[in-house]
């Protein structure tokens, strides 16, 4: 089986460590409240800041959020597994768009935990034409447009979903896991030896 894979809330538990400093940045360094819609992933949709603000909390944490963040509870088991089974793994992610320092980071992350991909896709915009050239069987992402997009043009996918986050409803092409136990098992639902 062929698994396409996002790093950020997947992989690399950086989202929740985004969302820690997101807040210390609106309520510290903006002395506001700008929060719009906690169910959003991203924090252009999370909050309604300027331009210059954005910009602001990425010069300012996106390397710190990158260097404290670390591999999903259970992911290092679980890939594991699935590699001594055979199966591929391909990274599709935007790391490393918008700070390129980002990507060096998530390739020191991985090689410390021993961790070697088949195929990487980095600063990737258009998850779905990678997912149908690739071939991929199943597409794990924790942002809902990107499942819902997938979802959407019949490539399977799993929705590893924060508890804060958008709610999707289930169907053949969009399951649900909220951690990697639910992503192994899912798998073997699925029928991959």
């Amino acid at each position: 089986m062929k698994i396409g894979i996002d790093l950020d809330g997947v992989v690399i538990d950086s989202e929740t460590t985004f969302r820690t400093y997101e807040e210390i940045f609106d309520i510290d360094t903006l002395k506001e409240n700008n929060l719009v819609n906690k169910e959003e992933p991203k924090f252009q949709e999370r909050y309604n800041w300027t331009n210059e603000q954005e910009k602001e909390f990425i010069e300012k944490y996106f390397l710190t959020v990158s260097k404290e963040s670390n591999l999903m509870s259970g992911f290092i088991g679980v890939y594991n597994l699935l590699k001594e089974q055979g199966h591929e793994f391909v990274v599709i992610t935007a790391r490393g768009g918008f700070v390129k320092e980002m990507k060096d980071d998530a390739i020191r992350l991985l090689e410390e935990n021993n961790i070697k991909f088949d195929k990487y896709y980095w600063k990737v915009e258009d998850k779905l034409e990678i997912c149908k050239n690739e071939k991929v069987d199943i597409m794990i992402d924790d942002d809902w447009k990107i499942i819902k997009k997938l979802a959407d043009n019949k490539v399977k996918t799993l929705y590893f979903r924060d508890t804060n986050l958008t709610k999707l409803e289930e169907n053949d092409y969009l399951k649900e896991v909220n951690n990697w136990g639910d992503v192994y098992r899912y798998l073997k639902e699925m029928g991959i030896k």
